[in-house]
């Protein structure tokens, strides 16, 4: 399951670190943050070394749906009214300039990554809530339209667009940026100190410390766990579909998101909880939405991805933590993450150098206020119900009843396991325990992957690591029962 970025861009592959090296600066994580974030660094002068797990862009940027825009839903009436008239507008204002900021690079560093301008748009089926949007938006600033009719075979009463947004490839813009930068693949950090980031074959000292890994997976301080929460969301890319000229997305739950890219349509959508899987199948609903608008279309490739969920819906961009002066953090993004890792690395750039930033305050993660509580307790409580499931929670199968194709957790003569039995009947068994914090994992027959649904890791069913917070994979065993 590759997305249609993954399919069309390749890169060379850079080295691993292999040595004790020191830099002015280091950010862990080579998505798009990460990347962008290093490259203003050092076009402010701050030497900056990059230190990615996998290889550049291979997270949650090559899985994105790449609109790059300020029209984040149907969400400026009720910023407004959450969070006041003053914040609402330097929210708008850094993710306008964020948009900016891409336009400007791609035209000046002359990068080939399909950058096209289009109205950003959300659709509702209450006239009344768009009239209200509309606005709203005009009152932060905002060049928002009101349009009865739009090019989406969907019931609606409407839609608000916001123009002059853009999409792109992803991949094919991070990977040209980061040609001038010093990025080091296949390096997993494994231990962090106040200026000295580890991993397992060299180190690097740095007076900066730039945490770009989607979900910081340090602890403490900060505790990033207790306030946040993962969700993934599908997506299929359609051939025959005809040509879409806005980016849409849906306002309330279950709608669906559209965007063109070259001769596919990208539908996506089905989002949940990372660990609380829906019945009945993510890509098969999407499919079945799909052949009722487009009956002429059919799937060129599908794929997911994975979003952090903050409690009050605002990133976490600035200090990490108050004992913690030199390093930072950028996370939180919701479903709006090409926009705010452009607003991410502007932000962080300001705040390492010294300059003053007017939108600091909206986004710093140390802000808190007493609307977040209910939010707060509730992921709490999915904690420690994913705690205790391990103890308390009886499997209801073994590995023998077990259907070829599927996982589950069962009781196995070793204990309590999860285990994936594949076509051919071979018992793939890995430890159901979370090394990040000891939740039980959940299996999503979607992805074929054990999912934690506490803090959103994830891992394939031979053990193998594919989403942090979690910095390791879990035991795997296989055997051959047919």
């Amino acid at each position: 399951m590759e997305s249609i970025w993954k399919k069309t861009c390749d890169s060379e592959k850079r080295p691993a670190l292999k040595d004790h090296i020191q830099a002015e600066a280091v950010v862990i994580g080579a998505g798009m943050t990460g990347i962008l974030t290093a490259w203003q660094l050092e076009q402010a002068g701050v030497r900056t070394v990059v230190l990615e797990a996998d290889r550049i862009g291979s997270g949650q940027t090559g899985n994105t749906t790449a609109k790059i825009t300020l029209q984040h839903g149907m969400f400026c009436s009720a910023l407004i009214e959450k969070k006041g008239e003053e914040t609402a507008r330097k929210y708008v204002q850094a993710n306008q300039a964020a948009v900016e900021e891409y336009k400007r690079i791609v035209r000046e560093e002359k990068i080939d990554c399909d950058l096209t301008e289009r109205d950003a748009c959300v659709y509702s089926g209450d006239r009344e809530k768009l009239r209200r949007e509309t606005e709203a938006a005009r009152k932060l600033g905002i060049e928002a339209l009101l349009k009865e009719q739009i090019e989406l075979p969907v019931s609606c009463a409407g839609a608000v667009c916001v123009p002059g947004q853009v999409q792109f490839h992803p991949l094919k813009f991070v990977r040209a940026l980061s040609e001038c930068l010093n990025v080091y693949e296949d390096t997993r950090v494994t231990e962090v100190e106040p200026n000295l980031v580890t991993t397992a074959c060299g180190s690097v000292h740095a007076g900066k410390i730039v945490f770009a890994s989607h979900f910081p997976f340090v602890n403490f301080p900060g505790m990033y766990f207790a306030r946040m929460h993962q969700e993934r969301s599908y997506v299929i890319a359609l051939e025959h579909a005809g040509e879409l000229h806005g980016m849409y997305i849906g306002d309330g739950k279950d709608t669906l998101s559209f965007r063109q890219y070259g001769p596919y349509l990208l539908l996506g959508g089905q989002a949940h909880r990372t660990g609380e899987n829906r019945e009945g199948g993510c890509y098969d609903r999407l499919k079945e939405a799909a052949k009722q608008m487009y009956p002429e279309s059919r799937p060129a490739a599908c794929w997911s991805a994975q979003d952090c969920m903050t409690s009050d819906g605002l990133p976490f961009i600035g200090g990490y933590a108050a004992d913690c002066p030199d390093w930072y953090v950028a996370a939180g993004f919701q479903k709006w993450g090409m926009s705010f890792a452009m607003v991410s690395a502007m932000l962080l750039k300001d705040l390492i150098c010294g300059n003053e930033n007017p939108c600091a305050e909206v986004f710093a993660p140390s802000r808190f206020s007493s609307g977040e509580i209910p939010q707060l307790m509730k992921e709490g409580g999915k904690a420690v119900k994913g705690l205790t499931k391990r103890f308390f929670h009886l499997p209801a199968e073994t590995d023998a009843s077990l259907k070829r194709g599927h996982g589950a957790v069962v009781e196995t003569p070793q204990g309590k396991a999860g285990v994936y039995k594949t076509e051919e009947g071979n018992i793939c068994q890995v430890d159901i325990v979370c090394p990040h914090m000891g939740c039980e994992l959940a299996w999503n027959p979607e992805e074929r992957s054990w999912d934690c649904p506490c803090h959103g890791s994830r891992f394939d069913y031979e053990g193998n690591l594919l989403d942090g917070p979690a910095q390791e994979g879990i035991w795997q065993k296989s055997t051959d029962i047919s």
